[in-house]
């Protein structure tokens, strides 16, 4: 939660002249390692950074003076009552104080030394086969088996195999690539395990290590995932920003078109979820050009982003829009790409397809193709699709007394019973952490 100032007086002024007052980017210098100002950067949030500066001895006339805005706007931006949003700003900001770019999405400063070059008998060394190996494996079972029971191994091997590597100084740039793609993994793990507030620990965690890697899409990717996790938890404002964050990032690195359809995806869903009809609509097109397009080569650390998961994107957006006819279209189409394979994914799409069907009022079509929800591995390692569940429940319940939807509720909690039941290894009281 921000910390929000409550009054201007709270701010410390000039310092009294008996003390040398201190220079802003020797404070800055300070907190390099700190990780208030590292997820300060990485959330693009300046108003935490001028509150660390201030703390520190540095006055708000010197602040505001720094980066030519008043000290009025200081205050709006300290207390958090508006944000930094321009570029030009960013970048005014980082030079000001000696923000290293990559903590905050920008290019190398022109005060920044040169990148060291390579010793020629040492080059830098791709992604490791051990670590792609690795990211393919829990990869695969995730999508099969769900993350409740995949958080721990990642978690250990992210302790065992790779975190010694970063402060190995004959590491190369990359073992920070793998730290962040697997740290993000384990956030949508412990996501799909029902601790969002350890998934958004995991996804803070994840960003500076995608910048200080210089990995531009896999920043971006990270962006995408805090988007989503903010609009499940009610935050449609932070997922709207998170998303045009993660736009900026791809868009100042390698064209990935998949990963930027994943992020207008992800920006309209917001939209959708706020009433704002044509810009959804906007992005969400935007985002189905995008997919079409011609792809560069893949990327290792991005989880793909392909026409079944658009697919499902759609269908929520086009629901939230009340566009339902269309809306059922893509749904249908998202369970029929993913019957192949990929449960998790399966499971939820006919959640959303079911949902659909009701919001339409064809309550047979519901009853049918719920059939076929609660046949969908009923031992799926997925909180997150059981709190799906619950939802739908709860909207189903509206109609009971349709006779044939009344049976299928019988059955549903039935199920839904037995279900809990397997799961009750990973199933921990609310704040606690799975196994």
């Amino acid at each position: 939660m921000r910390a929000v100032v409550a009054s201007e007086d709270t701010f410390q002024g000039e310092p009294p002249m008996s003390r040398q007052p201190p220079d802003p980017r020797d404070v800055v210098a300070g907190l390099l390692g700190d990780e208030r100002l590292l997820n300060a950067c990485a959330e693009r949030d300046m108003g935490v950074v001028f509150r660390l500066l201030n703390a520190r001895g540095v006055s708000t006339r010197r602040v505001a003076a720094a980066v030519d805005i008043t000290q009025g706007r200081l205050y709006d931006y300290m207390n958090g009552k508006s944000r930094v949003e321009k570029l030009a700003l960013f970048e005014h900001i980082a030079d000001a104080f000696h923000i290293p770019g990559h903590l905050l999405g920008l290019a190398r400063r022109s005060w920044e030394p040169p990148a060291a070059e390579p010793v020629k008998h040492e080059p830098e060394l791709p992604p490791d086969g051990d670590d792609l190996a690795a990211m393919d494996a829990f990869r695969s079972a995730d999508r099969q088996t769900g993350g409740g029971r995949l958080y721990g191994a990642v978690v250990r091997h992210l302790a065992d195999r790779v975190a010694p590597r970063l402060v190995d100084t004959g590491s190369g740039a990359h073992v920070f690539a793998v730290a962040a793609a697997l740290t993000e993994m384990a956030g949508w793990m412990a996501h799909d395990s029902g601790q969002d507030d350890l998934a958004a620990r995991h996804f803070s965690r994840a960003l500076p290590l995608a910048r200080t890697s210089g990995d531009l899409p896999l920043a971006a990717n990270v962006a995408a995932s805090n988007s989503h996790l903010a609009l499940q938890t009610g935050d449609t404002a932070g997922a709207a920003r998170w998303a045009q964050t993660g736009l900026d990032l791809a868009g100042r690195g390698p064209r990935i078109p998949a990963l930027t359809a994943r992020l207008q995806a992800m920006q309209a869903r917001a939209l959708a979820v706020g009433a704002q009809r044509t810009p959804a609509v906007r992005a969400l097109e935007a985002a189905q050009d995008g997919l079409d397009a011609s792809a560069d080569d893949a990327h290792p650390w991005l989880s793909p982003f392909d026409t079944a998961a658009l697919e499902s994107e759609s269908a929520l957006i086009l629901r939230d829009l009340e566009q339902h006819d269309q809306a059922l279209t893509r749904a249908e189409q998202a369970v029929t790409l993913r019957e192949s394979g990929r449960t998790r994914s399966l499971a939820l799409s006919r959640i959303v397809l079911v949902d659909i069907h009701v919001r339409r009022g064809d309550l047979d079509a519901a009853v049918s193709v719920g059939h076929e929800l609660l046949s969908t591995s009923p031992t799926l390692g997925s909180i997150r699709v059981v709190h799906q569940l619950d939802d739908l429940r709860r909207l189903l319940e509206r109609h009971k007394d349709y006779r044939p939807l009344r049976e299928y509720l019988v059955r549903f909690d039935d199920a839904r019973r037995a279900r809990m039941l397997l799961l009750a290894d990973i199933i921990t009281p609310r704040g606690g952490t799975p196994t």
